[in-house]
């Protein structure tokens, strides 16, 4: 069996590591004689692992004992909606960062379920180059939130910060933050968030489970009518089980979170791997005079890195002779044309390194 490298932005890598686990206990579980995809969510040795993969998670993240973490269905896109029915209960304008392709989708969903929105920012007037700075965030007087994606997975599109979410006089708002490309990629201080979610399929597991990190005063709060399994208490008050959760994606996930803890040595080992990926990526761009990248310096994502050739008419034959040589899922978002790598934690440096030694043999033959 040949494993290619894989640079899709997700359903994306897992660690080679945690699949042969999968595969090890795919048939029978610790003994028990039956798959985890068999068991009842409501069965020990279920709610162990679980529990397990909570503890390891707040472990890894240092989350504070006044947030839940809660592991749901429906992934970030039903965020969209879950965010504005649980935090705008108590009246207020959701307020948001627009950056990119995904915050834009987040402002048209609340927008179309009737809350009120304010653009506090937008980086539309710049093609979404950079991030809007503090100076230029003007949140509304009656801000419930601020809401801002971290990581523009189209865009490869990166805060370089974390914005202070502040009404004009001074108060402070809860900060919510959509981080499905970008967490467990490093170190984070959760303290600073009201609200974080995630999609799994990028750095946690595979697609069908969705994170959230929710500060317990925030619980409670939900639009009269909230149906139930879209209320955070609800799902919190139920240890996210109010129904039957994605157990398997849940099961892989405590497995990475795992791998992330024992094999990789925390995520300040796992911060400094992606920073140099990255940057050997970009500086073999930046050098190639065949390939660009528009995106600002201080703004370019570790994770997404988009990327255009010289000549557009090489795009078919690029893509072709990457995939012949094991290079898979290099093609740019359909929105925007181009190529993308996506370099999550599960793809080995060794792939960037084999990724930038095809570039340069393709710009040197097609230059």
């Amino acid at each position: 069996m040949t494993r290619h490298f894989n640079f899709c932005a997700g359903p994306a890598a897992l660690p080679t590591a945690v699949l042969e686990r999968a595969r090890e206990e795919l048939l029978d579980y610790q003994g028990r004689g039956l798959s985890v995809m068999e068991m009842s969510h409501r069965s020990p040795e279920f709610v162990a692992i679980a529990r397990r993969a909570e503890a390891d998670l707040r472990e890894l993240l240092a989350i504070p004992d006044n947030y839940r973490v809660l592991f749901l269905q429906g992934g970030a896109s039903l965020q969209f909606a879950m965010v504005p029915m649980n935090l705008l209960g108590r009246g207020g304008a959701a307020n948001f960062l627009h950056t990119g392709i995904w915050a834009k989708k987040a402002i048209a969903e609340a927008k179309r379920l009737g809350y009120p929105v304010h653009l506090a920012a937008s980086g539309e007037a710049n093609g979404h180059t950079r991030v809007p700075s503090q100076a230029e965030i003007v949140l509304s007087d009656d801000a419930a939130y601020l809401h801002y994606t971290a990581n523009e997975t189209i865009g490869g599109l990166a805060f370089d910060y974390i914005p202070e979410a502040r009404r004009p006089d001074g108060s402070k708002v809860p900060l919510v933050c959509d981080m499905s490309s970008s967490i467990l990629s490093g170190p984070l201080d959760v303290s600073r968030f009201g609200l974080i979610y995630a999609g799994a399929q990028k750095n946690v597991g595979p697609a069908g489970l969705t994170l959230v990190i929710v500060r317990e005063d925030l619980l409670g709060q939900a639009v009269a009518g909230t149906p139930t399994l879209f209320d955070y208490r609800a799902l919190a008050d139920a240890d996210s089980m109010v129904n039957t959760p994605p157990t398997f994606a849940w099961y892989l996930a405590g497995l990475v979170f795992q791998w992330l803890k024992h094999d990789i040595g925390g995520l300040e080992a796992m911060a400094d791997i992606n920073a140099r990926k990255a940057e050997a990526l970009y500086a073999a761009i930046d050098a190639s005079g065949f390939y660009s990248n528009p995106i600002a310096g201080p703004n370019r994502s570790r994770m997404n890195v988009p990327f255009v050739l010289g000549d557009e008419r090489h795009d078919k034959a690029f893509l072709a002779e990457a995939e012949a040589a094991g290079l898979l899922n290099l093609k740019g978002h359909r929105s925007v044309g181009g190529m993308r790598a996506s370099l999550y934690n599960a793809v080995p440096a060794s792939g960037v390194r084999a990724l930038i030694d095809f570039m340069g043999d393709f710009a040197r033959r097609h230059a």
